[in-house]
């Protein structure tokens, strides 16, 4: 009987030069470079400026420039696709630059639309605007940061994935970031912040506050009366000035809220400390309990209910608004 011979295993050599060979007859993922460009318009405008600003990805940076004018610089970034179909990141650029997407209406605005999918694929466009102060501001980013500087809005800022930094805005500012930082140096006529993770910071507030975090602290001062309202899912709260109702619940930070209670006051934190900043002279209705952690007062308390370690419910200097305080695990304090 004939034997077969033995078959050797392919050497090592063989399959990496096999392997080679494979890999050079799959095509590449990318073609090249991203290509970029860029173009520069101003527009003539009277009076104040409806301004509303998208882009997909890319930041937006808008500040305060002299009256009768919009200058809009955009730097485009396009990518090529793989797949070798639709118009070319060169082709998309040209167009771009010949074609801002800008259109407007009298003094209303609108920078960033771009009907066609096919245009707006794979392209990227960051925007440098310089407005009159006199300006209303609307901005979107899906993934950018964004700056805006001393208008007098309002301004409702948002982005999926970017920092918020505003200036001085006389008027209500509207802010949301779902993965970013918020900082805001005035809002004149108010503020409403979001962001899912970061922090926010807000050198002063006019008005009512309404502040939420998902992992960040807070930081918030207050200059005239008006609701605060704050959550914190993850990270401390520091609130000054403090003229009106108050609400803040912190799920795992400390407190620290300085004022004078003129409105109810709800103060929690599941994980963290709570320390009250109030005059000599404020007279309110004092209930507060922790769980694990003591309680100190530096003002008169006529004990209503109880008193302990745990728990203090009573009157300071006649009583007035209530001031609820709760600490599941750290300590309250009263200064």
């Amino acid at each position: 009987m004939n034997r077969l011979p033995a078959v050797r295993p392919p050497s090592p050599l063989f399959l990496a030069a096999l392997a080679g060979m494979t890999l050079a007859c799959v095509p590449a993922l990318a073609t090249g470079q991203p290509v970029e460009g860029s173009f520069d318009r101003t527009l003539t405008v009277s009076g104040a400026v409806e301004l509303d600003v998208t882009t997909g990805s890319g930041s937006i940076e808008v500040q305060a420039g002299p009256a009768g004018s919009v200058r809009v610089v955009g730097r485009i970034r396009v990518g090529d696709s793989w797949l070798g179909s639709g118009r070319g990141a060169e082709e998309k650029v040209r167009y771009l630059e010949s074609h801002p997407p800008i259109e407007q209406a009298g003094n209303a605005i609108h920078i960033g639309r771009i009907d066609d999918p096919e245009m707006s694929r794979n392209v990227s466009i960051s925007y440098q605007i310089t407005a009159p102060a006199q300006c209303h501001l609307r901005s979107r980013s899906g993934s950018g940061s964004q700056r805006i500087g001393d208008i007098a809005g309002p301004v409702d800022a948002r982005t999926g994935s970017g920092g918020l930094r505003l200036g001085n805005i006389d008027g209500q500012v509207t802010a949301s970031a779902g993965s970013g930082t918020i900082e805001v140096e005035k809002a004149g006529g108010g503020l409403s912040a979001r962001t899912g993770s970061g922090s926010v910071r807000v050198r002063e507030v006019r008005g009512t506050a309404d502040v939420s975090t998902g992992s960040g602290s807070v930081e918030v001062t207050q200059s005239a009366a008006g609701e605060v309202r704050v959550s914190a899912s993850s990270g401390g709260v520091r609130l000054q000035g403090v003229q009106g109702p108050l609400h803040v619940t912190s799920s795992s930070g400390s407190v620290f809220v300085q004022g004078m209670p003129s409105g109810e006051w709800q103060v929690s934190s599941s994980s963290g400390s709570v320390t009250l900043a109030v005059p000599e002279t404020a007279a309110f209705d004092l209930d507060a309990q922790t769980t694990s952690g003591s309680i100190d007062t530096r003002h008169p308390v006529t004990v209503a209910e109880t008193i302990g370690r745990h728990r203090i419910a009573g009157k300071v200097r006649g009583g007035g608004p209530s001031v609820r305080l709760r600490a599941s695990s750290g300590s309250i304090r009263i200064e």
